[in-house]
């Protein structure tokens, strides 16, 4: 392995995470002992005092250690880790859940074999993922539509849970638009990624934030904040529709023709007009969500505000 001079960071994007947050820093703290190591704690504004309260804590308890920092919002899992990847300062850099479901051997594990591996970055893989159905099955149609949209490895699994190194993140932090999705920005940057299988540990106490609202909102900015491909399909599809409806007309003035007392067909024509108008509300919708991501980056729309910061060594 190479030599243990490497600073690791380790980035920890918190909310409501009161029952986990110190039970993980501590065995962190304990397990990279050996390593020159800084974690980055940023709270997405959770809701609860506890929180916050836990964080300062841990702040003043390893003081050469730990950097805080409070979001002035929720403003989602990876604009909080956009601000965590501007302030750390490691040679490589862990990111990883708040809730104990990443162990702090295995991360320790994900930095071993980062070290010794050739890739600018490396995702957890697990072999048994212990999250709830919703999750499980929305974290697969995010991963074969990150496949199908932005030319996602079939092999690599996008986990949160990830090593990069410092050329790499000093590419990904230039990205300032309001709506980062840290993964697309990986792909966009490098092909140069590997994968090791890890544990995934039963969630204990806390509960996911992430609920079908925020993993909808998740998924819907891959789709349309990194990708230019349901434009095309739709174009793809009006085309097809185009050619067909054409093909029906001329099927229809036949049949006209040749046996002129054929009724009108009404249930066929509310049905086709059905059909088109769903077709269109959606395409249009689409448009709009494309229109009001391009409007709120011409406006320069914030990333994320710090309303808090506490640097490590800062006494």
């Amino acid at each position: 392995m190479k030599s243990k001079s490497e600073t690791i960071s380790i980035i920890i994007p918190t909310y409501k995470s009161a029952n986990t947050l110190i039970k993980l820093v501590d065995e962190l703290v304990l397990t990279f002992k050996s390593f020159e190591t800084e974690i980055v704690i940023v709270n997405d504004c959770s809701p609860d005092i506890f929180t916050h309260e836990n964080c300062i804590n841990l702040s003043n308890k390893y003081q050469d250690k730990i950097s805080y920092i409070k979001l002035s919002k929720n403003f989602g899992e990876h604009n909080a880790v956009m601000a965590g990847l501007r302030y750390s300062e490691g040679d490589l850099v862990i990111i990883m859940d708040d809730d104990y479901q990443n162990l702090p051997s295995e991360a320790l594990k994900l930095v071993k074999f980062t070290l010794d591996s050739k890739y600018d970055v490396v995702f957890a893989k697990y072999k048994i993922k212990k999250d709830s159905f919703i999750r499980n099955l929305m974290s697969k149609i995010a991963n074969v539509s990150a496949q199908l949209l932005i030319n996602k490895p079939k092999e690599i699994y996008f986990s949160s849970f990830k090593a990069i190194k410092r050329t790499l993140i000093k590419e990904i932090i230039k990205y300032q638009g309001p709506f980062p999705y840290i993964d697309g920005l990986i792909l966009a940057k490098t092909e140069n990624i590997g994968s090791v299988e890890v544990i995934h540990s039963i969630r204990e106490k806390s509960k996911s934030s992430y609920n079908l609202y925020k993993l909808a909102k998740l998924y819907g900015n891959l789709v349309t904040n990194f990708s230019t491909v349901p434009i095309h399909l739709f174009s793809i599809l009006g085309l097809v529709i185009t050619v067909i409806s054409f093909l029906f007309i001329v099927v229809i003035l036949i049949e006209k023709i040749v046996n002129p007392s054929v009724p009108l067909g009404y249930s066929t024509l509310v049905t086709i007009i059905f059909f088109f108008s769903g077709i269109q509300i959606l395409f249009l919708g689409l448009i709009g969500e494309y229109v009001g991501k391009i409007l709120r980056n011409v406006n320069k729309e914030e990333q994320y505000i710090v309303d808090f910061v506490k640097k490590r060594n800062s006494y």
